[in-house]
């Protein structure tokens, strides 16, 4: 079976898009590769955070709708994003985290990596993780960074989901995406060749709803068109009701949610984040897709200021 290719990017819900841009390109060290705006909601931004190039598999994206309220943390959510960074970096990981203050647990191991959990400015629920599998994504280091390119954040590694049951959920990931089961540790974990997926069955917790500080949907990379038609019929086939294909410009997309509720997404490699700009400034002016151009001076006019943070270059 033709499954998906791991994770193209993972979304989430922000507060104040400055206070994200300042912890991700920031503290984290990601590169802004792009600064767009939900085309669903063009008065709020998309803020994509990648490698140097935007490689998919390594994209990280926030729409910052700030005067939302908390999450509420439970079934059918994506509770836990991981970020992979190098082997040995997570005592570096640790020490610049503590430097900033950010919140973060002692390392632990699961499912054979080691792992750092952290929470970002928002209330946002990370994992730094040191893969033990060889990377199956391209990745280029960002100058720019104030994170050394030994150090810098490698791309995206996975999520924990809760479910109210995970059986349903564990079918589909195999059946329909084509993951393999990886092994049971407090929970069931599914990988592909890129993309971990830590399933966990939370029958006792309530209902998850979306809020600041939650992911909003995880994206599962395909080639092409035609292989994204495959995998949209396969999912049909097994029962969810997926979109038609709509075309994000860098990227095409069909959503759907898996039978626990996650909302999930496929989306194509091409035709990049470089298509509308140079590669040399990705991700320095606001950007828009062509349909929604003839809007920009409305869509300036509410959307606040932002700037990149001004870090110490990376000594470290």
């Amino acid at each position: 079976m033709r499954g998906v290719n791991g994770l193209h990017h993972i979304t989430a819900i922000a507060g104040p898009a400055q206070e994200n841009i300042d912890f991700y390109a920031g503290i984290l060290g990601m590169h802004l590769v792009k600064r767009s705006v939900n085309q669903d909601d063009p008065g709020t931004y998309h803020l994509f955070y990648a490698d140097a190039e935007g490689s998919p598999g390594t994209d990280l994206t926030f729409f910052p709708w700030a005067r939302r309220a908390p999450p509420r943390i439970g079934h059918g959510l994506a509770v836990e994003t991981s970020l992979e960074v190098p082997a040995g970096s997570l005592e570096y990981w640790s020490a610049r985290l503590e430097r900033y203050g950010v919140p973060f647990e002692r390392v632990e191991t699961r499912f054979g990596d080691r792992n750092l959990p952290a929470v970002d400015t928002h209330g946002f629920r990370l994992s730094l993780v040191e893969s033990a599998a060889a990377p199956a994504r391209r990745f280029t280091p960002w100058d720019g960074s104030p994170v050394p390119p030994e150090r810098q954040i490698r791309g995206l590694y996975g999520a924990r989901l809760w479910e109210r049951s995970a059986v349903a959920t564990s079918r589909f990931l195999t059946g329909v995406l084509g993951f393999e089961r990886r092994g049971d540790e407090g929970g069931c974990g599914f990988g592909s060749a890129a993309g971990f997926v830590d399933v966990r069955e939370t029958p006792n917790e309530p209902r998850g709803g979306w809020g600041v500080g939650a992911v909003h949907h995880l994206a599962w990379r395909v080639d092409d068109e035609a292989h994204q038609l495959t995998v949209r019929a396969r999912v049909e086939a097994a029962g969810g009701q997926a979109t038609g294909v709509i075309d994000r410009f860098w990227f095409k997309s069909v959503y759907f949610k898996e039978p626990g509720g996650v909302l999930f997404e496929i989306a194509t490699d091409g035709p990049g984040f470089a298509t509308d700009e140079d590669p040399a400034h990705l991700g320095e002016a606001l950007v828009l897709p062509p349909w929604l151009e003839a809007q920009r001076r409305g869509i300036e006019d509410v959307l606040p200021p932002i700037s990149l943070p001004v870090m110490a270059p990376a000594k470290e």
